[in-house]
């Protein structure tokens, strides 16, 4: 009889933990194991982006978190015996103490949501985490590092002609430091000896209306020198830009665009927040204070002066094959399974990374 999981969601619509569900599945499968893919019927973009894929899917009728919770603990009742994957918080409380299963938190929860982390972990058979970062803030935890889809790496030769174009891909909200950004690119548009545009791609995907008007505040003085891409596909935007910038404000629990930057070959710069700088490495070169908008401006004013960075970009690349590529992810999983009981079938309750 064929082994199978299920693994569900936290959100309907697609975030940085949704990918990694995908990617989780991609790699389950990859083993000959079944999967089945548990998401709310609204939003229904992971159900779709499920479905596109080829993977089993099981809507839940639900529009709301609380009424996705309610569908999702009624299935698990009824299908207790299946070893279930909560890729997130809300599966993991809304399944608390049911039948076999891993709790997978991709978010560093605080305040209410570390309590209910708390109760939620109770008869795990593992309680994941994406980073050692992660994994120092919560007790008992085991390192599942993160991993990106396929990537080609690009070569590039430096921009002789035209503007530099520093850019930025992500959730344009303040946690994600954009206002950080602009002020330090004022900056950098100021002291460069050539023309620097700066170019976002993204929204305001779980921002409010105050991180847009700080942000638009921020990006005025740089009117005329900014480009908005909106949402575009990464290689399209890696493949517009000279080099990027990360320079989030929050304790970042692992860093997937910058991953994905190193497997395309794209230099970058990031903060020190959270485990920003445990995913590039300890020799990436070019690390700035979260929320130090000088230091931010000299270390992308260092990298546009940098003439050599080739080097940088392909131990970059190296790195990101052997620790964050597909393969690299496949292979963790299966050690995860093993370590569990050999099969998903023989998953046993009981936390054991508490043991």
């Amino acid at each position: 009889m064929p082994v199978q999981i299920a693994i569900a969601t936290n959100n309907g619509d697609m975030g940085g933990g949704e990918v990694m569900l995908l990617n989780i599945a991609t790699a389950l499968r990859s083993m000959d194991i079944d999967v089945t893919v548990l998401a709310p019927t609204s939003p229904g973009e992971l159900l779709d982006e499920a479905r596109s894929r080829g993977f089993d899917v099981m809507p839940l009728q639900a529009s709301t978190r609380p009424g996705y919770m309610r569908a999702f603990a009624a299935w698990r009742l009824r299908n207790r015996a299946v070893p279930l994957w909560c890729n997130g918080l809300v599966p993991t409380v809304a399944t608390t103490g049911m039948g076999p299963r891993i709790a997978h938190l991709h978010i560093l929860p605080t305040r209410i949501n570390a309590l209910a982390a708390r109760i939620g972990r109770l008869g795990a058979a593992s309680v994941l985490v994406p980073s050692h970062f992660m994994a120092s803030r919560i007790r008992g935890t085991r390192v599942l590092e993160n991993w990106t889809e396929d990537i080609a790496f690009r070569d590039r030769e430096p921009r002789s002609v035209g503007p530099l174009r520093v850019g930025f891909l992500g959730r344009l909200t303040k946690d994600k430091g954009v206002h950080v950004l602009a002020r330090a690119m004022f900056e950098v548009i100021a002291r460069s000896e050539r023309e620097v545009r700066l170019v976002l791609a993204g929204e305001n995907r779980f921002g409010n209306s105050g991180d847009d008007r700080e942000i638009a505040e921020a990006l005025e003085p740089l009117a005329g020198s900014v480009d908005h891409l909106g949402w575009v596909p990464r290689e399209e935007f890696f493949d517009q830009i000279d080099l990027a910038v990360f320079p989030s404000l929050a304790e970042e629990s692992f860093g997937l665009v910058a991953a994905e930057a190193m497997a395309r070959g794209v230099p970058f710069v990031i903060s020190d927040a959270g485990a920003l700088p445990e995913v590039a490495g300890p020799d990436h070169p070019w690390v700035a204070r979260r929320g130090d908008e000088p230091a931010l401006a000299e270390m992308i004013l260092t990298l546009i002066e940098e003439f050599d960075v080739d080097g940088v970009r392909r131990d970059a690349r190296r790195r990101w094959e052997e620790r964050f590529s597909p393969e690299a992810g496949a292979g963790r999983v299966a050690e995860l399974l093993l370590s569990l009981g050999q099969t998903a079938s023989t998953w046993s309750a009981g936390d054991r990374s508490d043991r």
